[in-house]
């Protein structure tokens, strides 16, 4: 009788469990699919997952792993190689799109799309810097800051501070007596330059302050914007509070000297601009663009510079290659000349290609987030006004049919790949490509440049597994010893 009771009231708590999950996990379906029922066109094809967490739990499980496509893979297993998936990802009823096609059309359509990013990152970035403001007051924006960012004279003006952090910090890799993380070490080294660029300083008080910040602000950029004690976006607002005061301490030292006296770093720039009116840009505007130029600067740089410089190490015939258009410079300028020049830079064939197939095979960021700001039909799908789109570069980059042997390390392939434009997009495409761009590879070219032509890199754990949460990266982070060739 009494293992008949205890059958029966398992029997109960597992029809419950089925009865209960089952519901809530069609809440959500039913919440959005109904509110879109009047639309001209279907939404596409997919599932909106759990109340409040979405299907959160499925991107965080493949991006842990050692196969992060395995999210999107999933989506065309269940539903077909459609190329357009709706889900809910950071809070938001969203749609992913992974055809070179699709991803073009959202990020070229100002009409239909605007920034999209999270809410966590909108607030972490500030509401005054490009990712935060409408379509209209970016192109405004935009086009009055890009001659202090992205200028042939800005751009030649950086190259003499990238140069000398660059050197220095190389140079005291080398003389480690241990190893290092190398991953760390070239955030440092990308803070120090966009802050020199930026700031115009790179006082070692400051800067370590500055390392602290951005490490506290970083883990937050994605996280659930929950501003209570012991959650990341809670660290990573006290981290930005401190990261404004130190900027804005910046920008009132820089207002105390008259213009002959500024060191005409991005600051000094940016507070010269002035618009159609005569009218300068607001100083939350300066903060904020400064703010997000160092945290997206670091993180872009280093990222990208170490990779090539892991890959390069891994193929010897690609890294002699390299090399030897580094040392072809050298031999081309004259004996009085002793650093690089903007169009020697220009000049690189090879390495540009080493760049670009770095970002492709591990990009920096795994989705472009966008907003529909108008109801939007693309492919026989209506995608509704409210809705966040997702770019996923990813799937464009993995896709055999664009990229030939995609898994494997091929500078070469730039030689001949078509259509560029269309199926890379590292920093962006049509009016919101990242203003920041020529900057980062610039930065990137002259690091590589000087390690080339001096040091080679010691891996501990060449072999080490990927985490893909955030960022790509080895999950020691690269822990390696800096050689300098004889």
């Amino acid at each position: 009788m009494g293992i008949e009771l205890l059958w029966s009231f398992v029997a109960i708590v597992a029809a419950t469990y089925v009865i209960l999950f089952g519901f809530l996990k069609k809440i959500n379906e039913w919440y959005y699919v109904a509110m879109s029922e009047k639309k001209q066109n279907p939404l596409p094809p997919g599932h909106m997952g759990w109340p409040f967490i979405g299907n959160m739990w499925s991107f965080f499980k493949a991006s842990n792993s050692q196969d992060p496509d395995s999210f999107i893979d999933n989506l065309v297993k269940r539903y077909g190689r459609t190329s357009i998936y709706r889900t809910h990802l950071f809070g938001s009823p969203s749609v992913i799109v992974c055809s070179q096609e699709l991803c073009r059309k959202v990020l070229t359509d100002d009409e239909h799309f605007s920034y999209g990013y999270p809410s966590s990152a909108i607030q972490l970035g500030g509401k005054k810097s490009l990712y935060g403001i409408s379509n209209s007051e970016h192109r405004r924006l935009r086009r009055l800051i890009a001659d202090p960012i992205n200028g042939h004279q800005a751009l030649a003006l950086y190259i003499g501070h990238i140069e000398d952090i660059v050197i220095t910090s190389l140079e005291e890799l080398a003389t480690m007596n241990r190893p290092i993380k190398f991953f760390n070490e070239m955030k440092t080294i990308a803070l120090k330059v966009i802050a020199k660029v930026s700031l115009g300083s790179t006082q070692d008080s400051s800067l370590w302050s500055m390392v602290k910040y951005f490490t506290e602000l970083s883990p937050g950029i994605l996280s659930m914007p929950i501003n209570i004690p012991g959650f990341a976006f809670h660290r990573a607002l006290k981290a930005k509070k401190q990261l404004v005061k130190l900027a804005k301490g910046e920008l009132d030292e820089r207002r105390r000297k008259t213009v002959a006296e500024r060191k005409k770093g991005m600051m000094d720039l940016l507070m010269e601009v002035e618009n159609e009116n005569g009218e300068k840009l607001e100083d939350e505007h300066i903060i904020d663009l400064l703010l997000l130029i160092l945290f997206t600067g670091r993180e872009t740089v280093a990222h990208t510079a170490m990779w090539a410089t892991i890959y390069l190490h891994h193929h010897p015939e690609i890294l002699q290659k390299a090399k030897e258009e580094q040392q072809a410079i050298l031999k081309r300028r004259p004996s009085s000349q002793k650093s690089l020049t903007l169009t020697e830079i220009k000049e690189m064939e090879y390495l540009p290609k080493v760049i670009d197939e770095s970002l492709r095979r591990n990009y920096f960021a795994f989705a472009i987030f966008r907003k529909v700001v108008a109801d939007v039909n693309i492919n026989g799908y209506t995608i509704p006004k409210g809705w966040k789109v997702l770019v996923w570069p990813r799937a464009i980059y993995m896709d055999p049919n664009i990229y030939s042997n995609q898994k494997e390390f091929l500078p070469s392939r730039w030689e001949k790949q078509r259509s560029k434009g269309r199926s890379f997009i590292p920093f962006g495409s049509g009016s919101k490509t990242c203003p920041g761009a020529d900057l980062a590879k610039l930065e990137i070219s002259i690091f590589l440049h000087y390690f080339l032509l001096n040091y080679k890199l010691e891996e501990l754990n060449p072999k080490a597994p990927i985490k893909h949460l955030h960022l790509p990266r080895p999950a020691d982070d690269c822990l390696a010893r800096i050689i300098k060739l004889p």
